[in-house]
This record gives C-alpha cells, sequence and structure tokens, in this order.
C-alpha cells in the first residue's frame, strides 16, 4: 500500500471531453470520472472484493482487496496511466502476499525488449512483460512515453 506517482499528462484520456465542454455541474462531472475509473477496473476482469474508487483532485484513491498481489499493481497502473491521474493512494489489501513487481516508466525511444534487456539482462524476455500488463497492453509494439509499466521478478 502507497501512494504511487504518474505523468498527469499521459495517459489514455477516458474523461469524456465533451462532458467538460457540456454545462455540468463539478459533482456530475466528478461523478461521471468515478464511473470512468471504475470501468476500468471492470474491463481488467480482476476479482476486488468491496472495490470503492474516490478522486481528490488528480488523486484517485482505491480501496478493496485481492488474492493476488500482480492483481493490485495492475489495478494501480491502470487507474494511474489515465490521463488527468497524477497520483495513486493504493488502499488495497492482498490475501497471499508475494514479492512486488517493479514500476517503469516508458522513455522516448523504448520498446519492451530494450526494457527486458534492462532488467533481465535478455531482450527476448519481452513476453514476460507484455503478459504482466495485460490486459492493459495489447500490442507489443504499442506502449508510449509517461505510461507505467509493470516488471515482474523473474523466478529463479
Amino acid at each position: 500500500m502507497g501512494l504511487f506517482s504518474f505523468l498527469k499528462k499521459a495517459g489514455a484520456n477516458i474523461f469524456d471531453k465533451k462532458a467538460k465542454a457540456v454545462k455540468v455541474s463539478a459533482e456530475e462531472l466528478t461523478k461521471a470520472k468515478l464511473e470512468s475509473l471504475r470501468g476500468i477496473v471492470g474491463d481488467l476482469g480482476i476479482e476486488i472484493r468491496d472495490l470503492d474508487v474516490a478522486l481528490l483532485e488528480d488523486t484517485v484513491i482505491v480501496t478493496g482487496e485481492v488474492d493476488a498481489q500482480a492483481d493490485r499493481e495492475k489495478i494501480i497502473l491502470a487507474l494511474g496511466n489515465v490521463e488527468g491521474v497524477a497520483q495513486v493512494d493504493d488502499r488495497i489489501t492482498v490475501v497471499t502476499p508475494e514479492p512486488e513487481a517493479d514500476f517503469y516508466e516508458v522513455q522516448s525511444g523504448d520498446s519492451l525488449s530494450k526494457i527486458a534487456k534492462k532488467y533481465y539482462g535478455n531482450a527476448m524476455k519481452y513476453p514476460v512483460i507484455f503478459e504482466a500488463n495485460k490486459p492493459m497492453l495489447k500490442d507489443v509494439n504499442l506502449i508510449y512515453p509517461g505510461q507505467m509499466l509493470r516488471i515482474p521478478k523473474l523466478e529463479e
């Protein structure tokens, strides 16, 4: 658990720009943003019990319980890789604790193989990173600067 920082101007733009253009109250806009953030978690297909998502300016506060550390990390990354989110305050508990993965911010010119070479010493281990970031990543060639990725520890 903790506070994770992200690039506020990087990530998927899920907050409907039309809602901003149309005159809606701040309360309605916040409600729409929260619904979008919950939808991102739901789209992951990860079972999270007692999910609660709150928004305090550019910080998402997420609580709930998952079975695995990888599920917790994927939820944090999915919420943080949203344009307009600068931080995720993680309050998710894990039933079966495991070693935490590293988080890596994609730089201009990066590829999954380049990142795999840096972390694992072998560029051909890029599928490990790709699989660890599904369903957020849908194509090994579609990563962007500022995106945060999970880099799991390799089993010995």
